[in-house]
């Protein structure tokens, strides 16, 4: 594609259009260490199209993937198994080239996909309803606090310690400019989630109580106990869920009493695929539909009795008025919804049982393969497929050592918390039912040689 730059005349029309200085005006929301001083060292202005592939591929060649060695890394985002039907039924013309329907009821087909897609998120978390998607299970968090704001007229919102890093920040970005208000717990590497201190937390100011399940150390919180402590004090539970294969075996958050529930759908039918796209998740009760972010799809008759689907609630800005929107969303991950529901379908529930039962038996046997590791002590009492282990060296240093032996030996807590460095000897480890025994034999034996 051409590319037709602007002139600086074309520049100081725009900028005068919108009464900014300059460029830099545009950026004062941004931290000034975030901010490059100039140009990218090293980065050439400009270079041939047979230039950049090869240089592209010469890096790319450096990397080792999940697919090229023992992996074991989590954090929210996991490697499963998916069937290539997934990609191949995503790949047809009429699902591959569809964007957001303006024209929703000509769209029958993107309607029954994403109405099929909604039914499934809201039996797996075990709610009313569920909508059509959003960007990512960090961007969804948000957008529940927000809505549990709308709800209760109130601004705080107390946040678990368990809550992935990235998810909290995510949100306290938003609530910077929202004007709420987060009572975020520290993290803490203990074998019990941090139950207690967030009901302490709760008060009669507090809007919602947003708590991961299972948490980024994988333990397994006490949802009911904390439901029914924020809706003592009038606020509503959100649970978070990062890794949708657990709930193969362990009780849906909304039949323990969360009001809302969001997650990360990348486990199913998306894959890594290097960060991104990924695949937000929202369910909730009922009670809050015209609350709800996004976009939600129903089921009716037309005028002649046949069965359709219509865009039954979109109260996001680019359909009405800004001040009546819920959300800024503009679009939903539709691919990626998709290749969830058709992953989802070909498991079953009997399937996505079996291999939530797999991954939580190649999990118990990496634990206790570590275990019998000098100076290696696990935290959790209980886990599904994710656990953490105390190391006697800096679990980063840990890490890069067992990269260079061809093992990829899970994520260190720091990477999520730079700023803690009583968290610096924590390791988070994941495995699935793509972990083979060979693999947990490699990280064993490889873990045993770096720290000897």
């Amino acid at each position: 594609m051409r590319t037709l730059p602007l002139t600086e005349a074309d520049r100081a029309a725009m900028l005068g259009a919108i009464g900014a200085g300059s460029i830099d005006d545009l950026f004062v929301d941004v931290p000034a260490d975030a901010l490059l001083p100039g140009p990218i060292p090293g980065l050439p202005f400009h270079a041939s199209e047979r230039a950049v592939e090869r240089h592209m591929a010469a890096l790319s060649a450096r990397a080792l993937t999940a697919d090229d060695a023992p992996f074991f890394c989590g954090a929210g985002a996991y490697r499963h198994h998916v069937p290539a039907s997934v990609d191949h039924l995503i790949q047809r013309g009429e699902f591959l080239t569809a964007y957001t329907p303006y024209q929703p009821e000509i769209a029958q087909g993107t309607l029954q996909v994403l109405f099929e897609f909604q039914t499934q998120v809201a039996r797996l978390f075990g709610c009313d309803l569920a909508n059509a998607s959003l960007y990512d299970g960090s961007t969804a968090c948000w957008e529940a606090i927000a809505m549990a704001t709308r709800v209760t007229k109130r601004s705080r919102a107390v946040l678990s310690g368990g809550l992935h890093p990235h998810y909290a920040e995510t949100a306290a970005t938003m609530a910077r400019f929202a004007g709420d208000s987060l009572v975020t717990l520290p993290p803490r590497a203990e074998t019990d989630s941090d139950d207690a201190a967030v009901i302490a937390a709760i008060d009669g100011e507090t809007a919602a109580v947003v708590v991961q399940y299972p948490d980024v150390l994988g333990r397994i919180p006490d949802l009911a106990a904390i439901a029914e402590a924020a809706h003592a004090m009038g606020a509503l539970l959100i649970a978070v869920v990062t890794e949708p294969v657990a709930l193969g075996l362990i009780e849906s958050p909304g039949t323990l009493g969360a009001d809302v529930v969001v997650g990360e759908g990348q486990a199913l039918g998306v894959g890594l695929q290097f960060g991104g796209p990924y695949l937000g998740l929202f369910a909730c009760s009922a009670k809050f539909v015209r609350q709800m972010p996004g976009r939600l799809c129903g089921e009716t008759l037309d005028a002649d009795g046949r069965r359709g689907f219509v865009l039954t609630l979109s109260t996001r800005e680019q359909h009405i008025r800004r001040e009546k929107a819920t959300s800024n969303i503009c679009t939903n991950s539709g691919l990626c919804a998709l290749a969830f529901s058709i992953h989802l379908t070909l498991l079953g529930g009997g399937g996505l049982m079996r291999m939530a039962e797999l991954s939580h038996a190649r999990a118990v046997a990496t634990a206790r393969r570590l275990e019998a590791i000098p100076g290696v002590s696990l935290i959790n009492r209980v886990w599904f497929n994710e656990f953490a282990v105390h190391l006697p060296r800096p679990a980063a240093d840990v890490v890069e050592a067992l990269a260079a032996r061809g093992v990829l030996g899970g994520v260190p807590l720091s990477r999520l918390c730079p700023d803690r460095a009583d968290l610096a000897d924590v390791l988070l480890i994941a495995a699935t039912e793509c972990t083979d025994p060979a693999d947990i034999a490699a990280l064993g034996s490889a873990l045993e040689e770096v720290l000897a």
